[in-house]
């Protein structure tokens, strides 16, 4: 095993995936063609403001995956150790792409600061920011059981 990449001077494991930004891997966790659902773990520091992460996360996965009719996407952000904003313009593409189509975009376990940052950027009218849920165990949950669980939460934030 060869650990090729590093966020700053740290060796990462290489089952992340290199996405093209230097700080932001992530691990496909699971998709479902037919229930139109993706799950993707991030690892790292997600940085807008100087690497325009957002960018290489939509532009070469979320971009190959919409066009397949995947519209709904939980993102898991345990790893995530902080964000910096930029401007939203991604965010809104990513949500106009798939808000006709009933998809959404729900956050899953990103730290508390994180999620603040998050809000700061705006980006919460896109997201889904999951506050409520914090002790939620995702990792207990087949796929097909996550899916349900956080549709149910979709619709419980709507009402």
């Amino acid at each position: 095993m060869y650990f090729t990449d590093k966020i700053y001077n740290f060796l990462i494991h290489p089952q992340w995936d290199n996405i093209g930004s230097p700080t932001l891997y992530i691990k496909i966790l699971f998709v479902h063609y037919e229930k139109q659902f993706a799950v993707i773990e991030l690892f790292g520091e997600w940085n807008d403001a100087i690497h325009n992460d957002i960018m290489y996360l939509k532009r070469d996965i979320i971009d190959l995956m919409i066009p397949q009719g995947i519209t709904k996407f939980l993102l898991i952000g345990e790893n995530v150790l902080n964000y910096h904003r930029s401007e939203s313009d991604y965010y809104e593409e990513w949500y106009d792409d798939i808000k006709d189509a009933g998809g959404w975009i729900f956050a899953l376990g990103f730290l508390p600061h994180v999620i603040q940052e998050m809000k700061k950027g705006q980006i919460d009218y896109y997201f889904n920011l999951d506050e409520e849920h914090e002790s939620f165990n995702w990792r207990n949950q087949n796929p097909y059981q996550l899916h349900k669980i956080i549709d149910s939460f979709i619709v419980k934030s709507i009402e």
